[in-house]
C-alpha cells in the first residue's frame, strides 16, 4: 500500500473537523516547500508586485537616498 493510500485510510476514520485540520495541514507542507524551493531570490521576486505600490509611493520620495 502506497503512502497516499494509507494517509486516505486514516482520514477516512476521522471526523470533518479534524479531517479539514488533516487537509490545511497538507497545504501547510506544500506551501512551505514551494517557499524553499524558490530560495531568497524567488521570494524576493514574488514579494515585487505587492510591494510596488510602496516601493513606487511618491509621498516616500525622501526616503530614496539614505
Amino acid at each position: 500500500m502506497d503512502i497516499a493510500h494509507q494517509i486516505y485510510e486514516e482520514v477516512q476514520q476521522l471526523p470533518d473537523d479534524l479531517a479539514k485540520e488533516v487537509l490545511e495541514f497538507i497545504g501547510y507542507i506544500g506551501a512551505k516547500h514551494r517557499l524553499s524551493a524558490m530560495g531568497e531570490n524567488g521570494l524576493k521576486k514574488a514579494q515585487e508586485k505587492v510591494m510596488e505600490n510602496v516601493w513606487g509611493n511618491r509621498d516616500d520620495e525622501v526616503w530614496n537616498d539614505l
